[in-house]
């Protein structure tokens, strides 16, 4: 079964999206303060009239209200929690990249499908590290264990790291001190869309700028407080003439009545808008819905009307391959999409390359 999405909906929770994180609270390890970064941030949060406290640890955090799971998981998404990167072991990234590049944790969205409501706690406050120079020696130490091989970092494994980047700058230093390392590479994806600060940046298209889009219809009904297709796609058309290698995120992909026209729709319009602007053809990743029975009850809690669909019977259930289950659309629906997007991009984008389907 799938769902059918009215033109009326409208966002049912929080406020419209907000290209630059204006937090209700602010909080500190005070050592940050002792941080270009972390003074930097806290004068911006003391300007912008935000409420600021001081906490010991940015892995516990107190003082974020929230009785209830809906209440707690929106206080976390309006929470600023600014810390320190203790532990500069980075985790591996497969199969996208080879690390990931710790600069931001959660994000400011409040897409009902998201795998993070299961990995992150009942409060996803947003947190930014400000030892940044310690993180990208780091990187650098990984970038010559592998010489003479390149190696990828992901910025956005668990995160969303544009909407903080006004007043962080992590993004603009990572992507250029990337772009001097001969044998090192950088990528990230976002919904959002305030690039402004980027464009200038000397990336030498040695960072991959991916955007994270969808249908129309599926980001109005499920992707709350992000920016609307046609804003991802204006921002999309800045970095591409900015000279960044490009990639798209289309997920997670739904089969529900409209689809194809829908997807499709979005795919020319995005290649009329591209066009004469790519200066490398883009990558694309493709990920349709799928859920875990974890995720389903978080989900219920925190979106006791949600219309995904989430009906175990309609799926096939596959073993993933961090050992627990999950519910994936069954194999004729798979095929069938798998086959409508590879002619779609083909058509479209004729030199693009797909990473992957899952």
């Amino acid at each position: 079964m799938g769902f059918k999405l009215a033109k009326s909906d409208k966002l049912i929770h929080g406020d419209d999206f907000m290209d630059m994180f204006v937090p209700r609270r602010a909080l500190f390890e005070r050592e940050t303060l002792n941080y270009p970064i972390g003074k930097q941030i806290y004068h911006k949060m003391h300007e912008l009239g935000v409420d600021i406290s001081f906490i010991g640890s940015h892995n516990r955090v107190m003082g974020i209200p929230g009785k209830t799971a809906q209440e707690a998981y929106f206080e976390g998404k309006r929470t600023l929690v600014v810390g320190i990167r203790r532990t500069l072991d980075f985790q591996t990234c497969k199969p996208s990249a080879h690390y990931q590049l710790p600069l931001v944790t959660s994000c400011i969205g409040e897409c009902e499908y998201c795998y993070l409501n299961t990995t992150l706690g009942k409060k996803p406050y947003i947190r930014v590290y400000v030892n940044i120079d310690e993180i990208l020696s780091r990187a650098k130490e990984y970038i010559n264990e592998r010489k003479p091989e390149i190696t990828i970092f992901e910025g956005s494994a668990t995160s969303d790291p544009l909407p903080v980047e006004p007043y962080s700058g992590l993004l603009k230093k990572s992507i250029e001190f990337f772009g001097k390392e001969e044998l090192g590479r950088f990528r990230f994806v976002t919904k959002f869309t305030n690039v402004d600060s980027l464009l200038k940046a000397e990336h030498n298209k040695r960072t991959t700028f991916r955007f994270s889009i969808n249908s129309e219809s599926v980001i109005r009904k499920f992707e709350h407080r992000t920016p609307p297709l046609d804003e991802r796609i204006k921002a999309a058309e800045k970095v591409a003439s900015a000279g960044y290698p490009m990639g798209f995120i289309i997920g997670p992909i739904f089969h529900y009545q409209e689809w194809k026209s829908e997807y499709g729709q979005m795919l020319e319009n995005l290649a009329r808008r591209l066009s004469g602007k790519i200066s490398v053809p883009p990558a694309f990743e493709l990920i349709t819905h799928r859920f875990t029975k974890t995720a389903k009850k978080n989900i219920l809690e925190v979106f006791p009307k949600t219309q995904l669909p989430l009906d175990e019977e309609d799926r096939k259930f596959k073993y993933g391959q961090f050992g627990y289950g999950k519910y994936i659309y069954p194999k004729e629906q798979m095929t069938e999409m798998k086959a409508f997007f590879e002619k779609k991009i083909q058509e479209v984008f004729p030199d693009a390359e797909i990473l992957y389907f899952v």
